[in-house]
């Protein structure tokens, strides 16, 4: 039986332009501890569809996660914008918490 990672990835392979798809790979990605990997495929979901506020927060907060806080800031103010534009209060919440610690 193939793993979620191989499942989406063989989507992916087969279908590089659906984003849901890539969206689905890099969360398996993310659960497998593969975030570098990950971040490439949620970046990639967030140039393409302008207005998907999900692979920013995600991208973004992988990106920290790897210690990268300078490349994360504007994937999460992206995010936040988003959030705020599409009335998204949960999400709003908790990006203005992540951005305060660039602050602090």
């Amino acid at each position: 039986m193939r793993s979620r990672r191989e499942h989406f990835a063989a989507l992916v392979a087969s279908q590089p332009e659906n984003e849901l798809f890539r969206f689905s790979l890099a969360q398996a990605l993310v659960a497998e501890g593969q975030a570098q990997e990950a971040a490439i495929h949620f970046q990639a979901c967030a140039e393409r569809k302008v207005d998907w506020m999900m692979p920013r927060i995600l991208l973004g907060k992988t990106l920290l996660g790897l210690g990268q806080k300078a490349d994360a800031r504007p994937w999460l103010e992206s995010a936040l914008a988003l959030a705020v534009a599409q009335s998204h209060e949960d999400p709003e919440r908790e990006l203005r918490a992540l951005l305060a610690d660039f602050r602090a």
